[in-house]
């Protein structure tokens, strides 16, 4: 039986094509490689967003080429944005590439790299087009009690930093059944959190021209019986209606936790990057938000340094950030990307100038998010135990979960659980004694609730957990840990 590895960078929409990647592998009979042996198919799912994407790709592809030259039957596959841009010039570059295949046509790795096998020669397969949607395809989840659930891809914006349409392509939604559908498989397989994803994922409905789609996808989860979390990202403010607050507000699982990208307070920032909303209709969602679920979390994205911001540009970032309270925020230095309109504007802000102010808005994102989990401190909060690896204080083993607000939480392994141990997909809750700016800290545990997610998590462990296991924490609004970035949009 060969193994496979399956490497990913980037978005969300990359993490859980990785999972389709390892279903389909697992379907065409390969097995995961043993943790620190070299596999016999090593998979790069690609991200074409960040900085250097190339050269982290062609490096890690470098340190392979030995190993495939002493191995010549082993496999290299690039799929994701990257390959989806590049095409060709992988194989020109890194000749000993095996499979390059795009972001539309995930279903065909089995078969390219089977005929690359055969045929001892370099498959290339990119599709302009979805084939298939993705959420038809086999899929080994990640995580036993939280799952991602694609309700579209692509996206119809023309943002100039942003390369992803061009990569992903038009939006395209799937039927409200087909993704109800697949919640209630998974809700029957043990699964208690559910994470909606799109590019932009409140213009749901667009392809079939209905409105309040997405308000109206958000209140049919909340009847979906055993499904305790829903979460969705990213949401594009320029189409954040009032129907998807109410119907937050009103669904008693849809938990109070927006992450909502800003990406600049500028207005003329916001025109130069093709948003089309402003820094007072950004304001004005938070603040409808926060009247309609006061206990709201708020994150965000924001980019700084955009070729021809000025100072007083970046100001009016600060003053938004300000105003706005954010619970956290991805910060990133604008970088340019081949292939999008801002890399041709003129006015590149020079690199320290970039440098500065990112420390800058960095320095006052995390004074704000410190101040609000201050808030936080001897109040009570639920949170669903995550999976990973420990964190020791001191002498104190401390677990780790995430409140419905989506703030992490470490707190301490209960002494006595009446001889059941705590699991990952079950819930505590507890007593907040710390504050820090990334995380709360709980010294005491109020009570603990078996679920049938954490059974679902001790079945697919095939061993018993043990009461003070190491356990991790997800990303913002991720059932996984995110590998590089939130969702493009």
């Amino acid at each position: 039986m060969r193994t496979y590895e399956v490497r990913t960078y980037g978005c969300q929409m990359n993490v859980h094509d990785s999972e389709r990647l390892t279903g389909l592998l697992e379907d065409a009979g390969y097995a995961a490689a043993p943790a620190g042996e070299q596999a016999d198919v090593v998979v790069f799912n690609t991200c074409a967003v960040r900085e250097n994407a190339d050269n982290k790709l062609y490096g890690n592809l470098s340190h392979l080429a030995p190993v495939k030259a002493a191995n010549p039957d082993m496999q290299i596959a690039v799929g994701g944005c990257l390959a989806q841009k590049d095409r060709a010039t992988i194989t020109a570059k890194a000749p000993y590439v095996d499979v390059v295949f795009g972001t539309h046509n995930i279903g065909s790795l089995p078969v390219l790299l089977e005929r690359a096998r055969v045929q001892q020669e370099a498959q290339v397969e990119i599709l302009e087009g979805l084939d298939v949607f993705p959420s038809t395809l086999p899929t080994k989840r990640d995580s036993a009690y939280a799952a991602w659930v694609s309700i579209s891809v692509g996206c119809n914006n023309t943002c100039t930093f942003c390369i992803v349409p061009a990569l992903r392509g038009k939006e395209k939604d799937r039927r409200p059944g087909d993704i109800l559908a697949e919640i209630r498989a998974l809700v029957a397989e043990g699964v208690s959190e559910i994470t909606l994803l799109g590019q932009n994922v409140n213009a749901y409905g667009v392809e079939f021209s209905e409105r309040q789609a997405f308000s109206q996808l958000l209140r049919a989860c909340g009847e979906i019986e055993g499904l305790e979390r829903v979460r969705f990202t990213s949401p594009h403010p320029a189409e954040f209606t009032d129907d998807v607050i109410e119907a937050m507000a009103e669904t008693a699982n849809v938990m109070p936790s927006l992450h909502m990208p800003l990406q600049s307070g500028s207005d003329k920032v916001l025109r130069d990057m093709r948003r089309s909303y402003r820094s007072a209709k950004y304001l004005g969602i938070i603040e409808r938000v926060r009247a309609a679920i006061p206990h709201a979390a708020i994150t965000t994205d924001i980019i700084v340094g955009f070729p021809g911001e000025t100072e007083d540009d970046f100001l009016e970032t600060l003053r938004v950030v300000r105003e706005s309270r954010f619970a956290g925020a991805f910060t990133f230095q604008y970088s340019k990307r081949p292939g999008t309109p801002a890399a041709t504007l003129e006015d590149q802000v020079p690199p320290e100038v970039v440098k500065d102010r990112y420390g800058r808005l960095v320095e006052l994102v995390n004074e704000i998010a410190w101040e609000e989990n201050q808030r936080l401190v001897g109040r009570t909060v639920e949170l669903m135990v995550a999976e990973g690896e420990g964190r020791k204080d001191a002498e104190t083993l401390r677990l780790s979960g995430r409140a419905s607000d989506n703030r992490l939480v470490h707190f301490v392994a209960p002494d006595d659980t009446h001889g059941e141990p705590v699991r990952p997909g079950d819930m505590v809750t507890v007593e907040i004694t710390h504050a820090a700016p990334h995380h709360l800290v709980a010294d005491r545990v109020v009570s603990v609730r078996r679920t049938r997610s954490g059974d679902a998590w001790q079945a697919r462990s095939a061993a018993p957990a043990v009461t003070g296991v190491g356990l991790g924490m997800p990303s913002i609004g991720a059932p996984a840990p995110l590998p590089d970035a939130p969702a493009c949009r």
